[in-house]
């Protein structure tokens, strides 16, 4: 039976994991007298997390399936793409047309593209037309922290939160200052990368400034084709003040922009884009136990094609307030939101889907609680939202999770939640392809999990099954977007971690199983099995470390006839730290050089990434 074959592909990655955490138990079992080394190793291995609640919780309590990227793992890793830096976490996938700046999508728990909502600072960043996050042109060096949330925050954030939230935080002021950082380097294809910043604090107001550049000549994403070029330039400036009252005033711009080549039709063509959040932010302590937020914020996605002569500008505009209600150990969030997206542009030019969208602008209107309950052992999280999308009438989503402290290491906990996605302006209205018939995406989700957290080390497990009625998705060439009626997704996902002496490990696997029910088929694009191993050695002012990352087969259709092979990429770095505030850093991405796959083109034809390629960077700073 095919549930069986599932089934039995499972432990491949599994026994992988475990193998991994019976090499590291013996040394995470030490001696229990904690450190101050080891007390940071505990923060860093049980970290606060945001996203999740709203609110401030060590990853253990926030009763969801979580990882995160602190800044030290973003600093070792050097990560040339967010792309790079996702690709193989737990319940995450990711498919890309090529490297350096071409299209990607990023599929939570085997969700769309469309359905992983990104957050920058709090605000949400997307195109209104695409639909999902232009992941590709935002530079990791931008970015201090990664929050990846598994599992639907529909309740809390939304629209799009179906699989789950990545949010970026950008560099915080520190105390003291100026600090400045300073990164030069460059590498295999022709490419430079510089980046520099400035943050601190002074009086009560905190600062943080950042550039970044990053040009390179590429590699062909099409065989016996040309080179395909890649460049972007961001700033980012962020400011806030804290008054003698404890209220707080802020504002946050992040901008980047410059150009990617691509293939069409065996013919290089060039698409300048900007990606593009900026935000201020108000917050005042009401009374003691009471603080209000307001924010309002703007996300820009914008796209020029020279090839077809069309020009793209979509804008999400935010009002967001909210309200923490503190009673004791437990707490409680009420808030509002706003939402409006607009389409300005033109899709005319040479394209052969000429036209304009028939609608250009739709706003979305919410009001949503969250209760945070804290019974010791017992912990109880509930939140619901009502929208009213002017598109698609009223949703109501909600979500409880309830976890239980086994002992105190072992959190047990269990969830259900609710959340839908409205149609893209494309889904509904892109000339020769939209489909103004089609539904939202509504889904319910249920997940079982239990994580050990211990002073050295943490393990996690879960198991989810989610099942989407109306899955939103694009067909091939000149058929219109569809809705696959009902989508049942099966997941496991398990994760480690330790901080041993001058060790780091961590390890993650994932098993899903995205199936559409009408034809026992997977979803297309989808793998069902991966793994990744990331290991670093401090050696004094030298370090070592590498990452493994395999992933399974997947289909480039919807009728699981053009299936693409799995792959595993082995990524090495050093490090040299050869003076105060001073270190030289080595990468070599892909160094087995091999060739892998994740989509197709419409007449067949591999989409190609990188094979080896080695980077070399100076840096200055902390």
């Amino acid at each position: 039976m095919k549930t069986k074959h599932h089934l039995a592909a499972l432990p491949m990655a599994a026994q992988s994991l475990a193998a991994f955490g019976l090499a590291v138990l013996p040394l995470a079992v030490q001696a229990q007298v904690t450190t101050p080394a080891e007390e940071d190793d505990a923060v860093a291995l049980n970290p606060l997390v945001i996203t999740a609640t709203l609110a401030p919780r060590t990853a253990d309590e926030t009763l969801s399936s979580v990882t995160v990227l602190d800044e030290a793992t973003l600093r070792r890793q050097d990560p040339t793409s967010v792309t790079d830096m996702l690709r193989g976490q737990p319940g995450v996938d990711v498919t890309t047309n090529g490297s350096f700046g071409k299209n990607s999508s990023v599929y939570l728990r085997g969700t769309g593209n469309e359905s992983a909502l990104l957050m920058i600072d709090g605000i949400r960043l997307r195109s209104a037309t695409a639909g999902g996050a232009a992941w590709q042109f935002l530079d990791p060096r931008m970015f201090q922290r990664a929050e990846i949330v598994r599992g639907p925050r529909g309740s809390l954030y939304g629209a799009d939160a179906v699989g789950g939230v990545v949010q970026l935080f950008t560099h915080e002021a520190e105390e003291g200052g100026p600090h400045p950082r300073v990164s030069v380097g460059g590498g295999s294809f022709d490419t430079q990368r510089y980046s520099a910043g400035l943050s601190g604090e002074s009086g009560g107001t905190r600062y943080s400034f950042a550039g970044s550049h990053l040009n390179t000549d590429g590699v062909p994403v099409r065989r016996d084709g040309e080179d395909m070029g890649y460049d972007n330039t961001t700033a980012l400036t962020r400011m806030s003040h804290t008054f003698e009252s404890g209220a707080e005033v802020g504002f946050l711009a992040l901008r980047a922009r410059g150009a990617t080549e691509y293939d069409e039709s065996g013919s290089p063509a060039t698409t300048d884009y900007v990606q593009q959040v900026a935000g201020i932010y108000g917050e005042l302590p009401v009374a003691a136990n009471w603080r209000s937020r307001l924010t309002l914020s703007e996300a820009r996605d914008e796209s020029a094609n020279h090839f077809w002569g069309s020009i793209l500008d979509t804008q999400t505009r935010t009002a967001r307030w909210e309200n923490t209600l503190r009673a004791e150990a437990h707490e409680v969030v009420i808030g509002m939101e706003y939402m409006n997206d607009s389409v300005a542009g033109s899709i005319t030019g040479d394209s052969p889907w000429d036209g304009p969208y028939d609608v250009e602008d739709r706003d979305n209107k919410a009001v949503f609680t969250q209760a945070l309950l804290d019974f010791s052992p017992l912990a109880v999280q509930a939140s619901l939202r009502f929208d009213d999308n002017e598109a698609y009438g009223e949703e109501v989503t909600g979500s409880l999770a309830l976890g239980y402290d086994i002992n105190s290491q072992h959190t047990l906990r269990a969830s259900y939640g609710t959340a839908f996605k409205a149609p893209s302006f494309n889904d509904l209205y892109w000339p020769g392809f939209g489909n103004p018939d089609l539904e939202a995406e509504t889904s319910e989700t249920v997940e079982l999990g239990v994580r050990g957290q211990f002073t050295r080390w943490f393990w996690d497990a879960a198991l989810y099954q989610t099942d989407v009625d109306n899955l939103i998705v694009w067909q091939q060439m000149g058929r219109p977007t569809m809705n696959v009626p009902t989508t049942r997704i099966r997941g496991v996902e398990l994760s480690l971690g330790a901080e041993v002496g001058a060790w780091t490990l961590a390890a993650a696997a994932t098993y899903t199983d995205p199936e559409n029910r009408q034809t026992g088929n997977r979803i297309q694009r989808r793998a069902s099995q991966s793994a990744r191993f990331d290991v670093d050695r401090e050696l004094g002012e030298w370090s070592l470390g590498g990452s493994w990352v395999v992933q399974g087969h997947r289909y480039n259709d919807a009728a699981n006839e053009d299936r693409i092979g799995g792959f595993g990429l082995l990524n090495l770095r050093a490090g040299w730290q050869f003076a105060p505030l001073w270190s030289v850093r080595l990468n070599i991405e892909n160094a087995l050089d091999k060739e892998y796959v994740t989509t197709r083109f419409f007449d067949g034809d591999d989409y190609l990434n990188a094979g080896r390629a080695a980077f070399v960077s100076v840096h200055f700073g902390q």
